[in-house]
C-alpha cells in the first residue's frame, strides 16, 4: 500500500488544498457508496492524503480527516439505503425456495454478526463496497448499522489518513493502524464462528 500511496502522493501534491479535499472525499464516497466504483484504491488514497498533509503545510489535517470521515460515513449510508430500497424488493420478487433460504440466512447473519462485519469490512478492498447494500437488503437494524458505520468510518477513514500523516515521524503508527484492522477482522470472524456453533446446537 505504501508504494502505491507514494505514487498518489506525487499526484495529489500538485493540487490546490481545496482540490485535495474534494478529490479525496469524492473517491472515498464513491468507493464506499457506489457499487461500480469498488475498484477505487481507497486505502492508498487515504494514506497518501495523510502523507501530503504532513509534507505540505497548506493542507489542514483537521479539515482533511473531517471531509474523509463525512465521505466515508455518507458512502456507507447511501449503500445501505440502496440495498434497502432497491435490493430488497428485487430479492423479494424471486420466490424460489433456494432464494428465500439464502435471504433468511443473510438476515440471520446480519442480525447476529452484522455489526462486526460492517466495521471489519472497511479494511477489505472491494468488500467494503458491497457490505452496506447487502446489509440494507438483509434488513439489518438501521441503528446498529448506523453505529457500526460511524465507528468504521472513524477507524478506517480517519485512522489510515492519520497513519499516513504521522508515519514519517512515528513509524509505530503504521503498525498500530494495522493492529486495529486485525482486531476487528478477528473479532468479526470469532463472532461469526460462535454464532454458527450456537446455531448448530
Amino acid at each position: 500500500m505504501i508504494e502505491l500511496a507514494a505514487s498518489f502522493d506525487a499526484q495529489l501534491s500538485s493540487l490546490a488544498p481545496y482540490l485535495i479535499y474534494l478529490v479525496v472525499g469524492a473517491i472515498v464516497f464513491f468507493e464506499t457508496g457506489v457499487l461500480f466504483a469498488f475498484f477505487l484504491p481507497g486505502d492508498s488514497i487515504l494514506f497518501s492524503a495523510g502523507l501530503v498533509a504532513a509534507a505540505h503545510g497548506e493542507v489542514n489535517i483537521v479539515i482533511l480527516v473531517t471531509v474523509i470521515f463525512i465521505a466515508a460515513f455518507l458512502g456507507d449510508q447511501v449503500g445501505f439505503v440502496i440495498g434497502r430500497l432497491v435490493g430488497r424488493p428485487y430479492l423479494d420478487k424471486h420466490d424460489s425456495a433456494r432464494m428465500q433460504k439464502m435471504i433468511a440466512r443473510s438476515e440471520r447473519f446480519y442480525e447476529q454478526t452484522g455489526w462486526w462485519a460492517v466495521v471489519a469490512a472497511r479494511f477489505f478492498p472491494w468488500i467494503r463496497t458491497f457490505v452496506p447494500p447487502i446489509a440494507g437488503a438483509s434488513k439489518m437494524n438501521y441503528y446498529r448499522f448506523l453505529s457500526a458505520n460511524i465507528l468504521g468510518a472513524l477507524l478506517w477513514g480517519v485512522g489510515i489518513t492519520l497513519a499516513g500523516y504521522y508515519a514519517a515521524s512515528l513509524p509505530w503508527v503504521k503498525t498500530w493502524s494495522y493492529a486495529i484492522a486485525a482486531f476487528f477482522i478477528t473479532a468479526s470472524l470469532v463472532s461469526a464462528l460462535v454464532n454458527y456453533l450456537r446455531h448448530r446446537r
